[in-house]
């Protein structure tokens, strides 16, 4: 962490940061075509989106810019590793971190850790199958693909929606702000997979206007003092296959992957740092 670093992320510990999240709702999902259209080209040019990738190129096609913000791909645009054993990667983004889950702790950033247990909602035996596990955190940015897809087949056993603050999630504030993902306000949707459960764990930051998921559409807003818990009986529970869509943040954030002890490892070349597309092998199964 760097005294730069400090003061940029100051200002955001007193910040309104629900309120300010609900008025960038407001503006994201506005039908006036002459903001939306504005809104939309400034942000295509200043992160260089590629409109190419997109079912539709024309801006004018999509009815707000959240409509634009989630857009889907084109077909055969992420080609999704499908070999047995492949660990896909969930979205387009960067990766912040990787690597073991030790004793509980997770790392956030140079000399920063959070515990799984925290991530999660505080349960310890929602926790307790990752300890000593795997785990990988990935961000999107402005420009990239923000819906989120399936690393492995699973079956859907709970979700639990934690509330908290929205500090940003870019690099400066990660550095700095200690214990942030398990502080933002985040979904966690627990799967039963062929190695065990996993944990797909969606963080909220300033400015995400709403998380939601295939199954359930949006969980947050609203946003509550208080946390909700479902949870899916077996015959019912949503499955989804490796590379289906199973969420999709309306601006963009974080997504935090976990998996149990001595089932996975991640690609020697998946490391802090790295690039991923939706879809590539980041890692496999020890099965």
């Amino acid at each position: 962490m760097t005294f730069k670093e400090s003061l940029t992320t100051l200002p955001q510990h007193i910040l309104p940061h629900h309120l300010l999240s609900r008025l960038m709702r407001q503006l994201t999902h506005s039908r006036n075509k002459i903001w939306k259209n504005l809104f939309i080209k400034g942000i295509a040019s200043h992160y260089g989106v590629n409109m190419e990738e997109a079912i539709d190129s024309d801006i004018n096609a999509y009815s707000s810019f959240n409509q634009f913000f989630t857009r889907e791909l084109k077909a055969g645009t992420r080609t999704i590793a499908n070999n047995p054993g492949d660990i896909a990667s969930p979205a387009d983004g960067s990766v912040s971190q990787a690597g073991d889950i030790t004793e509980g702790n997770i790392i956030q950033a140079k000399g920063k850790s959070y515990t799984a247990t925290d991530l999660l909602g505080g349960d310890e035996e929602r926790a307790a199958p990752f300890l000593n596990g795997k785990f990988t955190t990935i961000y999107l940015s402005p420009k990239d693909y923000h819906r989120l897809h399936m690393p492995l087949d699973g079956r859907l056993t709970e979700m639990v929606h934690v509330p908290g603050r929205l500090f940003s999630v870019n690099g400066a504030t990660v550095n700095s702000v200690p214990r942030l993902f398990a502080r933002n306000e985040r979904v966690v949707a627990i799967f039963d997979t062929e190695i065990g459960p996993m944990a797909l764990v969606l963080v909220g930051a300033i400015f995400v206007a709403s998380i939601e998921t295939v199954w359930h559409g949006e969980v947050t807003p609203p946003t509550s003092k208080s946390m909700r818990t479902w949870q899916y009986i077996r015959k019912n529970a949503p499955k989804l296959k490796r590379g289906e869509e199973m969420g999709r943040f309306n601006m963009g954030s974080t997504i935090i992957v976990l998996y149990g002890k001595d089932v996975m490892n991640w690609e020697k070349a998946f490391t802090a740092g790295k690039k991923v597309q939706l879809g590539e092998k980041i890692g496999h199964t020890e099965a």
